[in-house]
């Protein structure tokens, strides 16, 4: 029978190693569970030697290494987690935790449980390094591809404070606040999307099946299109031509690529970045996000212990927006001379003044995590409203724009459809 040597924990955390003599690796899976062990490494044993286990892993490693640079990176690329499938990574590992479970088995019992968007093999990477001495946070550090440097360093305070089970916690609860203002903005763009979609189909539809028959009715009449008919013929000749249809899209694509190097160069990214703060409608939205997310995101690394400028690196980070990440990094460079936080944000005159006041209190309390938080909430609540009104301005007006649309192709047919009459009853 086949022999299987393995590594593993027992319960109160005791490494040890051994032989079981089992058909398969299943079985001998089975056997541990039975014998109260947690497995590290089972591999066959053949003749003393450890038999590697890696070998179908290494010879599709080495037929991948046949493609192109390009193709083998993206067939190795890996998928970076959404915000909600990091949240219940987190708070499964908090639940573990709580349970009075060692890090090293809760990490263990990580790799079994199901975890949408954060695969089993980086729970068993955070074991082996956890097992090799490591502390947590220098293990996630090791998976820049999950891990931010605001979940290292918050695990790497909770460690330090002796309260990682409450930063995890703390760490599910920011995530699934921003997960939720996500979901809240794509959800908004559900409708318009969908109904603009269906007026270019409507239009591509008529356009292409409808348009050519009426067009051969008129011909046989030989009167005059009226003007409106006339135009939407001219529109029709136009995207009927396969020409144009090479000219248009050889435009578009010079467009993008100038669009594409205009945003790779810093002016271009800060230009891009202020005409969304400043958009119409949209602008609102997108000021009142970036307001949140500073103020939840620092809130969140002060309440768990990160300095003060660490915190502010970090959030400088994390924040998408070039304009807001320069005026945070001058707010940094401000703080180390020894000034406080809001004047130099003020200085900026992109944070509002109820941020600016209410971080003020904060820090003249001697509360600023709490005045953040407050700062976060208002701002998140008024995000909520913002995205309603956004809705409700958008939804109208491509009613309108469809509904004009539409009665354009009407118009268009029904008039030709006049002329075509009135012609028959002058000929009577």
């Amino acid at each position: 029978m086949p022999q299987f040597a393995y590594k593993a924990r027992r319960r109160s955390g005791e490494m040890v190693q051994g032989l079981l003599e089992v058909p398969d690796r299943a079985a001998a899976l089975v056997q541990m569970e039975r014998l109260g062990l947690f497995p590290i490494a089972v591999d066959a044993a053949k003749g003393g030697a450890v038999a590697k286990a890696e070998r179908p892993q290494r010879s599709s490693t080495a037929r991948t290494a046949l493609l192109p640079p390009a193709l083998r990176e993206l067939l190795h690329r890996k998928r970076k987690p959404k915000l909600q499938e990091l949240a219940t990574f987190t708070q499964q590992l908090a639940n573990l935790l709580h349970s009075g479970m060692p890090l090293t088995l809760a990490l263990n019992s990580m790799t079994h449980l199901e975890s949408k968007g954060v695969p089993p093999e980086v729970s068993k990477q955070l074991r082996q390094d956890v097992t090799e001495g490591k502390s947590l946070s220098d293990a996630m550090g090791r998976q820049p591809h999950v891990f931010s440097d605001l979940y290292i360093n918050m695990v790497r305070a909770g460690e330090q404070s002796g309260a990682l089970e409450d930063v995890l916690r703390r760490l599910a609860s920011h995530y699934e606040r921003f997960a939720e203002v996500q979901s809240k903005f794509l959800s908004a763009l559900i409708y318009p999307t969908i109904v603009a979609c269906v007026g270019v189909i409507i239009a591509i539809f008529f356009m292409t099946f409808m348009l050519p028959r009426f067009l051969e009715i008129f011909k046989g009449f030989q009167v005059p299109l009226p003007a409106a008919t006339q135009l939407l013929v001219n529109i029709s000749n136009f995207f009927s031509n396969w020409a144009n249809w090479l000219w248009m899209l050889s435009v578009i694509v010079v467009g993008f690529i100038i669009f594409m190097r205009f945003k790779a160069t810093d002016a271009g990214i800060r230009r891009i970045d202020g005409c969304k703060m400043n958009a119409p409608i949209i602008g609102k939205v997108v000021r009142l996000n970036l307001f949140a997310q500073f103020s939840r995101t620092l809130a969140t690394l002060l309440i768990n212990g990160v300095p003060v400028l660490t915190a502010l690196k970090i959030t400088e980070q994390v924040i998408p927006n070039r304009i807001m990440r320069d005026a945070i990094a001058r707010t940094r460079e401000e703080v180390t001379d020894g000034k406080t936080i809001a004047q130099p944000l003020a200085r900026s005159k992109i944070f509002p003044q109820l941020m600016i006041d209410l971080l003020q209190i904060g820090e003249e309390t001697g509360d600023v995590p709490g005045a953040l938080q407050n700062v976060a909430e208002t701002y998140e609540n008024e995000l909520t409203i913002a995205l309603r009104v956004m809705t409700n301005l958008i939804e109208p007006a491509l009613i309108i724009v469809m509904a004009v649309g539409v009665g354009f192709l009407l118009f268009s047919v029904l008039s030709a459809m006049f002329s075509i009459t009135s012609s028959i009853n002058m000929n009577r």
